[in-house]
């Protein structure tokens, strides 16, 4: 639900992506990317689990999804990829998933089937 659609709601909070990705598109519109990298520990906790070249490229991208966005109360896309980077910190989080999802596979299990 976006911010606009929790006004028709006033009992209901907007969601905390909502919040979180206002905050960081009003950084990112203002061109302060080295304080958006600073700050974004502290406005997603999550990232301090990703590698520095991810947290890099999670900034890259982070900078052209606003950028791109065409109308700023539009921040589906946003708020997207922020879920899409939080998934992946916390497959950093967990040590045996991180290292299932990343080992080589073993034996070879043939031709892919076409589809």
């Amino acid at each position: 639900m976006s911010k606009a659609a929790g006004r028709s709601h006033p009992d209901r909070p907007a969601p905390p992506v909502d919040d979180t990705c206002r905050l960081l598109a009003d950084s990112v519109r203002v061109e302060n990317a080295v304080a958006l990298r600073r700050a974004l520990p502290e406005v997603l906790p999550w990232s301090s689990f990703l590698p520095d070249e991810d947290i890099e490229t999670l900034l890259v991208e982070l900078i052209e999804a606003v950028r791109n966005a065409v109308i700023p109360e539009k921040l589906a896309p946003i708020a997207l990829l922020l879920t899409q980077w939080k998934h992946s910190a916390e497959v950093y989080a967990d040590p045996a998933l991180l290292a299932i999802l990343t080992r080589e596979p073993e034996g070879d299990h043939g031709p892919a089937r076409r589809p």
